[in-house]
């Protein structure tokens, strides 16, 4: 019999439907059934593409019984991570204060039934293994500690709850950070470097998006370290198994240092993100490797992750079948060397096997078949005579691959992810003269518009036409964001009245009385912890970006009220940014743009000729630039747009309050900018 998940949205949760754990969805019904029984809960955080989740799944949560002393002892409470973000941060927040240890998912959780932690963990084996208690035997234990230590467990959450209170910072009254404290986020990057493999730290890898973005800004400043670093880790990337070589697309991350073994869930906001990256890191350097990393990944998109209406679905699962019918991490994408050379010819199998890889030793193991595999990474770079068979290869390997079982997908749109990859997709149209990537974006923004969008205020999931769950400040705050970049791609004025509505939404819902947002909006559900965070993790921090896209759309506008609000924000986190902005890139690219306004540049005239000036705009990197390319059919501008042109182009260059006269050429224009 199914539990109380089955009329849930969630893929994740849907997975659980079935379990025999009397599994109930976070809401005021369970919350109200542990108060009434006076029963613990057992939250249990986790997300449909999560390895360790379906292994914690399999081994627990599907025998009946472990089931039976978890309905026994709790209210068993299932959260997907991606729909309720909310929980997940201030649980996470929790778990790293009472463990003194790094979270991660899933995430298991005790909790009173005041929803106050009191023991938490991630994976538990089902029997103790790995130097973790078995859950079967650690559950009716904890369940007694609540029982026989109410005062205890009080006092923690006192204690609990003072620490979560100081994790919001205290808000100076002037912005005190400067350019020295720039200069110090990149002496931090720095430290961090693996200047052998690329990247940050040791294993695991992660793309660190907002991290590279700051490396290629500091590039732009005349840093050449920083260009080379952060060159150095996209090439990396690039030529790592973290990319999948035969399908395009990256995977979450790197499992090894060299970049080569990937965890192999595919995530829309790494994707989103990298697109923004390589487009970058192909305008600083012109490398054409770039260029096809962005095109096949775009495939990528189009082709598995996009709904028919325009949207874009938000993961494929780490795990599929393997040839034996066993749910395996990786086994979708890894091969044997019999297998490949069966596929091709000899000559192609030379070239595959030297480019992918495959002639040295397997770079990949089943830990529970135990066997070896390899998994493809660009080893070498081909020849110039192996590029004909290598790409020969990669579409019968690839074809091949389509065969296979294929990974799960989690269709849920979510609208903080989906505004990462319109950013992404509308930056690459435009840089790549690709119209048809910009109308991806374009046809995402709308599905958003139509569906997420209901009486001015933003819904944050949608699955099979049931949008619901109020938005959180990621939602609105990436999407403002992307709407600028996307105006820039092709300027709709819907876009603009949209940017202008989710701007002053944003404002009212989530502004704090001393500066910045808070995560959830103030009519939201209240819990034990209400976030306003600083620092950068797998997305970009809401915060930053909202500052960031405030400041853009107030000097575009000219509306003093987005520049005000997004100055209030970097005081609320001045003492943060300064003692630490590596961690808080994007609160210190807002502070770069807050110290240096972002140029404003206007172009108007023939669209034939716009399309000559953009071309050779393109190549050069303008990251604190904004360029609007408007054509004599774009109707209904904002005042500080309208500009009289002739039927060529004319162009002006615009910083603050200050705007240069008419120029009327390309040189002209590319001298001032």
């Amino acid at each position: 019999m199914s539990n109380r998940l089955a009329e849930e949205t969630s893929p994740y949760l849907l997975q659980h439907a079935d379990n025999p754990v009397h599994w109930y969805p976070w809401g005021e019904y369970a919350l109200t059934l542990a108060r009434e029984l006076d029963k613990p809960i057992l939250l249990s955080i986790g997300y449909s593409a999560c390895h360790w989740c379906h292994v914690m799944a399999h081994e627990s949560f599907e025998d009946p019984a472990v089931a039976e002393i978890m309905n026994r002892h709790f209210i068993n409470i299932k959260v997907d991570r991606e729909e309720r973000p909310d929980i997940d941060q201030i649980y996470q927040t929790a778990h790293s204060m009472l463990s003194q240890k790094s979270g991660g998912w899933p995430l298991t959780v005790f909790l009173t039934p005041n929803q106050q932690p009191y023991f938490t963990g991630t994976y538990f084996p089902k029997s103790a293994r790995y130097q973790l208690p078995g859950f079967a035997d650690l559950i009716p234990r904890v369940a007694a500690y609540y029982h026989e230590h109410r005062a205890d467990i009080h006092l923690q959450t006192q204690q609990l709850a003072s620490a979560l209170a100081r994790t919001i910072p205290i808000a100076n009254s002037t912005v005190t950070a400067d350019e020295r404290t720039l200069e110090l986020a990149f002496e931090q990057l720095h430290e961090s470097f693996d200047f052998e493999h690329g990247g940050f730290g040791s294993s695991p890898k992660f793309p660190n998006p907002a991290d590279v973005t700051l490396l290629l800004h500091h590039a732009k400043k005349g840093n050449q370290q920083a260009e080379a670093m952060a060159l150095q880790m996209l090439t990396a990337m690039a030529a790592g198994g973290i990319y999948d070589q035969i399908g395009g697309g990256f995977c979450r991350y790197s499992v090894d240092e060299r970049w080569n073994i990937p965890h192999f869930e595919k995530m829309l906001y790494d994707n989103g993100q990298l697109l923004c990256l390589y487009t970058d890191g192909w305008q600083i350097s012109h490398n054409p490797r770039y260029e096809v990393v962005v095109e096949e990944t775009v495939a990528w998109l189009v082709c598995e992750m996009r709904h028919v209406s325009g949207a874009f679905y938000s993961s494929l699962d780490a795990d599929s079948l393997d040839a034996s019918g066993h749910a395996e991490e990786g086994a979708f994408y890894v091969w044997q060397q019999d297998e490949v050379k069966a596929l091709l010819t000899p000559e192609e199998f030379i070239a595959a096997s030297r480019c992918f890889g495959f002639d040295r030793a397997p770079n990949f193991e089943n830990p529970h078949a135990g066997t070896r595999a390899w998994h493809a990474y660009l080893a070498t770079t081909p020849e110039n005579d192996e590029y004909i068979a290598l790409n020969n290869a990669r579409t019968k390997l690839f074809e091949a691959r389509e065969k296979r079982p294929r990974p799960a997908r989690d269709d849920k749109i979510l609208t903080s992810w989906n505004a990462l990859a319109i950013k992404g997709l509308a930056r690459a149209g435009r840089v790549f003269n690709r119209p048809d990537w910009v109308a991806f974006a374009q046809n995402a923004v709308d599905f958003v518009r139509d569906h997420l969008w209901v009486n001015h205020q933003l819904l944050a999931t949608c699955k099979d036409g049931k949008a619901h769950l109020n938005a959180y400040l990621d939602d609105y705050a990436f999407l403002l964001d992307a709407l600028i970049e996307l105006l820039q791609a092709d300027y709709r004025s819907a876009d603009m009245q949209f940017a202008e509505e989710i701007a002053e939404a944003m404002i009212e819902n989530f502004e704090a009385e001393d500066g910045g947002f808070y995560f959830t909006a103030h009519r939201h559900e209240a819990l034990i912890h209400r976030p306003k965070q600083a620092y950068d993790n797998a997305t970009p921090n809401g915060n930053g970006i909202a500052a960031v896209a405030l400041q853009r759309l107030g000097h575009l506008l000219g509306e003093p009220r987005y520049l005000q609000t997004a100055e209030r924000t970097l005081q609320a986190f001045d003492s943060v940014v300064k003692r630490n902005p590596a961690a808080c890139a994007s609160l210190a690219e807002a502070l770069r743009e807050y110290l240096t306004p972002p140029t404003i540049v206007i172009l108007r005239g023939d669209s034939k000729k716009l399309a000559q000036w953009r071309h050779e705009i393109v190549q050069h990197y303008y990251p604190h630039h904004c360029f609007f390319y408007l054509d004599e059919s774009v109707q209904d501008l904002p005042q500080t747009l309208s500009r009289k042109f002739s039927k060529d182009v004319n162009a002006w260059v615009c910083q603050g309050v200050t705007c240069t006269q008419c120029i009327d050429s390309l040189s002209g224009l590319l001298s001032q900018i």
